[in-house]
């Protein structure tokens, strides 16, 4: 990741001091505590030898017999007088490493066998444990060593004048800090403000925008190169403006051309298809009488087959042009209040006859409900939706037809019990040609172009359609527009 000459310099110069602030502390601190340690060893080290010049003058001055179990008798005497001398707690252990005279009236539960047992081969040992030193010295004879003394020396004096001296460090180097990063950092940005003032505007130019610019007030060569980044940005923007102008009139040209190539391509392959079918089986019949023209009841049949297709390319043209012209002109519709229980009950009264026809029973739970459409084209999309349903429907299947309102929009659904349509195709349904089941659309005359009438019918009028539901209990149609405020009619 890049940073600015201002973030490198700053913390540069914030590095620079930390460590500079960092190791003097760290040297002086570390000087403190080797000079408190070297003062309490030494300390410690001429109490012990005071305690041994104690306990060596007491030992001398007892009976042959009694220096057999001195420590033993005199250890408590012993460890309270040495307290009173060194002003510390004053253990005393014999060469077994029992305690024979402790100076503290509550002592302390240290574990201290590790120190002890290297004190007791005559050699100086001390152990620290939070804010207490264990110090340990051997307690010798003229020859030999007769026991240890612990002293329990604090080291909380200590501790409080290293942290205090930490304090002032940390509390001194922040300050020390902040105030040369503040100066410093100043100084660098006075420096570097004009080199980023150049970067910004090279960096606007590569991004584009280069009426943004900047000229530098200043009366150096910055100042000069400023100038020159300016009035070539500006010759860039016009020469690219001009360029850009050329190149949409092309874009929109060729994606127009494009739009038309494939528009023109799928519609003469779907109506190359469409129209395939009942051609060729007019021209089967034609070459059937042909053939046998003194058969009447062939010549009966092609009648009515030739009749059924032909009615079929009718229909076909019909709808093609109807959709071709709702795509392609926005039509001045004949909006009108109309009430949606009504109209609907008139359509479904209507198409009753032909759902009775198939065995079908059709059932309606219609409420008031008011909304401004054309109604000509608000009943053909649901004479189409009505339709779709009978042809599609299982045997004495049931078609439902119910409206309501729901946050001020007039919901209606239509829904049948027939063969469903497959998940995969139901965003696919509203496209024109587009069918399900084509051998089942040819035995009932559709032709995939129902639904997209449907779809460009209610959305000129600011609806909306979608297939609600669909599965083997059949398929749901959810048609939806805006409710009607009869208070402002």
């Amino acid at each position: 990741m890049k940073s600015s000459i201002k973030v490198k310099s700053g913390v540069f110069l914030g590095t620079l001091l930390l460590f500079t602030i960092s190791i003097l502390s760290i040297l002086v601190l570390e000087g403190i505590k080797r000079n408190q340690q070297k003062q309490y060893e030494d300390f410690l080290f001429h109490q012990s030898k005071i305690a041994n010049i104690y306990v060596r003058q007491s030992y001398l001055t007892e009976s042959i017999e009694d220096k057999k179990e001195f420590l033993n008798k005199k250890g408590q005497v012993l460890a309270s007088q040495l307290s009173t001398m060194s002003e510390m707690n004053v253990i005393l252990y014999d060469m077994s490493g029992k305690e024979i005279g402790n100076s503290a009236l509550f002592p302390d539960e240290i574990n201290i066998s590790d120190t002890l047992n290297y004190a007791l081969e005559n050699k100086i040992a001390y152990q620290v444990v939070g804010e207490s030193l264990d110090y340990l010295a051997p307690l010798n004879d003229l020859d030999k060593q007769i026991g240890v003394v612990q002293f329990q020396y604090s080291l909380k004096e200590s501790i409080k004048f290293y942290e205090d001296i930490k304090n002032l460090f940390i509390g001194t180097g922040i300050i020390t800090l902040i105030l040369s990063f503040i100066i410093g950092y100043f100084y660098y940005n006075i420096l570097a403000e004009g080199i980023l003032k150049l970067k910004k505007a090279v960096e606007k130019i590569r991004d584009g925008k280069y009426n943004e610019a900047e000229i530098l007030k200043r009366n150096d060569e910055l100042g000069e190169l400023s100038k020159g980044i300016y009035f070539m940005s500006s010759k860039i923007d016009q020469n690219i403006k001009d360029m850009e102008e050329e190149q949409e009139k092309l874009r929109l040209a060729v994606e127009k051309l494009r739009l038309l190539g494939e528009q023109q391509k799928n519609f003469i392959g779907n109506i190359t298809h469409e129209f395939k079918t009942p051609l060729t089986v007019i021209k089967a019949y034609i070459d059937l009488i042909d053939m046998y023209s003194d058969d009447p009841n062939l010549i009966e049949e092609a009648k009515v087959n030739i009749g059924k297709e032909t009615q079929r390319l009718y229909d076909m043209v019909e709808k093609i042009l109807r959709l071709a012209s709702l795509e392609k002109y926005d039509f001045e519709f004949k909006a009108e209040k109309i009430e949606v229980n009504q109209v609907l009950n008139e359509i479904c009264n209507r198409m009753k006859g032909k759902a009775q026809k198939f065995g079908l029973s059709l059932y309606t739970e219609l409420k008031p409900a008011a909304i401004l459409v054309d109604k000509e084209s608000f009943m053909q999309i649901f004479i189409n939706l009505l339709d779709n349903a009978i042809k599609y429907n299982k045997p004495e299947g049931e078609i439902f037809v119910k409206n309501y309102i729901e946050n001020e929009v007039v919901c209606i659904e239509v829904k049948d019990t027939g063969v469903g349509i497959p998940k995969e195709a139901g965003e696919k349904v509203f496209e024109p040609f587009y069918r399900v089941d084509r051998d089942r659309s040819r035995q009932t005359g559709g032709n995939g172009l129902g639904l997209a009438i449907v779809k460009e019918l209610v959305e000129k009028q600011q609806g909306n359609i979608k297939l609600l539901h669909s599965g083997k209990s059949g398929t749901s149609f959810l048609i939806s527009f805006p409710l009607l405020n009869t208070q402002n009619v």
